[in-house]
């Protein structure tokens, strides 16, 4: 039966690929749907664009272009692991692309698979000896596995052909830095100057040089030059600190240190140069504040706990610097300042007996004076000298930028994405929480990037029988009402109620049930499924357990759950529609809501068996392996799910790899 009236549903947003896809996949143009995925991936919507480029994979799979970018998305995502199996799915379909080894290279290298890495670049440049890019990743993975003249051999052949790149000379200092080659070194920077004046990260590699070497004179003017420049890093104000500490010019000491922690205000070693510099001048409190904060930020530095104790010994707070000492203690044995600092504070503590068992520790330490001389792990208790600012490592942005070389020009209309998606999502804290259930409603808010199927032919032919006021849809993220909304579905509530009269069908319980539903009134829904359930059990078996389907999501959200009902209903539906892969998913939830992870797991497992492309079935499993110790699964999981469009899923790779 049709009720004759109609609800007026928010305004649907179009899919992201309504503008290129037709019926019939003959007519599909993936040449053009490459190119908007590429344009996306410059533009850097990684999540879009890997949805574009699934659209290429799915119609002609063979093709190596639509994995090798849809890698390199995966990439600007972190996505390691998943980038690593497109990339071997590229280079299975084309093993003659440098494109493709350098981005399995890159990817190697944040897995910290050195060896691989090294080979794949070595692919790179045997089809491509020239490129600067292959070459110089070649370089700095043979130098941090220590292979340092191979290194060195890689640069030199790039300088025959570039004598004058300052990049390069800055990247063979850093070899010979590493090398603990600081004297070649230092030459390597002082070309890099030369040929590039205007850079501070130069300027401020040769400073730290100096500084290392003792030539304190030069690095200032250095660090002073990297300054001058405009530099935004805060090493180079602490090293210019330092040197200011160690000439006693604490005003220009602090001045610096300001700097520095305004600049990085999550920096430890900021605070902890400032603290040294205070302490020295006697401002015992503000230093006291700034070793706070430093351990704060870095609690595993427990050298930065001497300089709190000497400055709490001098505030009197001798408990304090106990606790400090005693932690310096256990992580370096063999410091023998820390005993007799500590006895000391015992001493003034009034506790004798503690004081001399710190100095008869210390005694016995010293008449054993080979170990204190052999022990090599002392805490350092000078100012902290910073590393030079960095020269650019990241090279995923030179991936989106070539991939959309010599693309074709795009409508300005396609160009238009959702900025909560856009960009370095992986970066974008989100909550570790499973996906919500599927559920049926005629509403649901705008999930085009998602690849799940939200279809199942029982719920199909509902909607064709047109028994309800509306399309019935699957969904997991319902739209908010307005009160004007609202006010509607209570006004239904009235008007189906009088058309049930005396004699009430499953339809219309059910119609009712969904409108009270809508309205929060789960209680009263429930009810009314029940009721239209009895009815429908004897003629529509489907329909039968679409209505058992929706009172156990109703039942899940009543204030007193009562979780064995719920899965009582959904074990009802599956034994009608053993099929229903959200029923599936949907017990998944709850088993995990009471904690029974290998259980949830199976059935997760069973409706992605059901849907291959089921987004939020592959997040949760993802999550659920996660919560029992099982990483890599987890990280598959979640790698496939970002695939398939659920973008949260690249901040909990980021997080949990």
């Amino acid at each position: 039966m049709r009720i004759k009236h109609l609800i007026v549903l928010g305004a649907l947003c179009l899919s992201p690929f309504a503008a290129c896809l037709s019926p019939l996949s003959a007519q599909l143009n993936t040449d053009r749907i490459t190119a908007i995925g590429r344009n996306a991936l410059y533009f850097e919507d990684y999540v879009l664009s890997i949805q574009y480029f699934n659209q290429v994979i799915h119609l002609k799979p063979y093709l190596s272009e639509p994995y090798f970018y849809r890698a390199i998305a995966k990439i600007q995502l972190e996505d390691y692991q998943g980038a690593l199996k497109d990339c071997n799915a590229a280079i299975e379909r084309n093993p003659f692309s440098p494109g493709c080894y350098y981005a399995r290279g890159y990817v190697y290298r944040q897995l910290n698979m050195l060896d691989k890495a090294e080979a794949d670049y070595s692919e790179a440049l045997h089809f491509s000896p020239e490129n600067r890019t292959y070459m110089l990743l070649r370089a700095d993975t043979r130098a941090q596995m220590e292979h340092y003249d191979e290194a060195l051999e890689d640069i030199e052949q790039m300088l025959k052909r570039e004598p004058q790149a300052a990049t390069i000379w800055s990247e063979k200092g850093r070899i010979c830095i590493a090398k603990k080659d600081t004297v070649a070194a230092l030459t390597a920077f002082e070309k890099a100057t030369i040929y590039d004046k205007t850079n501070p990260a130069v300027w401020s590699a040769l400073g730290v040089t100096n500084l290392m070497l003792n030539h304190e004179e030069d690095a200032y003017v250095q660090l002073t030059q990297a300054i001058n420049l405009g530099s935004k890093w805060a090493g180079d104000f602490i090293n210019r600190g330092v040197i200011h500490y160690h000439r006693h010019n604490y005003r220009g000491a602090l001045s610096d240190f300001d700097q520095a922690v305004k600049i990085a205000p999550r920096d430890a070693d900021s605070y902890y140069n400032r603290g040294m510099m205070r302490q020295e001048v006697g401002d015992y409190n503000r230093a006291l504040e700034d070793f706070n904060t430093a351990i704060d930020l870095e609690p595993d530095q427990t050298h930065m706990r001497y300089q709190r104790a000497l400055v709490e010994m001098q505030l009197k707070q001798w408990r304090d610097a106990v606790s400090d000492l005693d932690t310096l203690i256990a992580r370096y044995p063999y410091f023998l300042p820390s005993y007799y600092l500590a006895a000391q504070a015992e001493d003034k503590s009034g506790n004798a007996k503690a004081a001399y068992q710190y100095r008869r520790k210390a005694q016995d330490l010293e008449e054993r004076k080979e170990l204190i001389q052999a022990q090599q792990n002392q805490p350092n208790t000078d100012m902290l000298i910073a590393d030079a600012q960095p020269q650019k490592k990241d090279h995923r942005k030179e991936f989106s930028t070539s991939t959309a070389q010599n693309q074709t020009e795009i409508p300005e209309e396609e160009q238009k994405y959702d900025s909560q998606t856009r960009g370095t999502i992986q970066k974008k804290y989100q909550d570790v929480i499973n996906e919500p259930n599927i559920v049926l409603s005629y509403y649901s808010q705008d999930l085009s990037l998602r690849r799940t199927n939200y279809y199942h032919p029982v719920v199909d032919l509902l909607n064709k029988q047109e028994m309800l006021p509306a399309a019935l849809r699957f969904t997991n993220q319902e739209m908010a009402l307005t009160a004007e909304m609202v006010d509607f579905h209570f006004s239904e509530i009235a008007r189906i109620t009088r058309q049930m009269g005396d004699m009430p069908t499953a339809e219309l319980y059910f119609a009712r049930a969904i409108e009270f539903a809508i309205i929060k009134d789960y209680a009263s829904a429930i009810d009314d499924c029940t009721k239209a359930f009895v009815l429908a059990a004897d003629y529509n078996r489907d329909f039968a357990a679409i209505i058992v389907f929706c009172r156990a999501n109703w039942r899940y959200r009543l204030t007193d759950v009562d979780y064995e009902l719920i899965l009582l209903d959904y074990d009802q539906v599956l034994r009608l529609l053993p099929d229903f892969d959200f029923a599936l998913y949907n017990k998944a939830n709850i088993l995990c809501a009471q904690k029974e992870y290998k259980e949830a797991i199976n059935h997760y497992t069973r409706s992605i068996e059901q849907d291959h492309d089921f987004a939020e079935a592959y997040f949760n499993r993802g999550l659920t392996y996660i919560y029992i110790g099982e990483n890599e699964k987890g990280l598959a999981d979640l790698s496939k799910a970002g695939e398939l469009g659920i973008y949260q899923a690249y901040n909990m790779i980021t997080r949990f790899k």
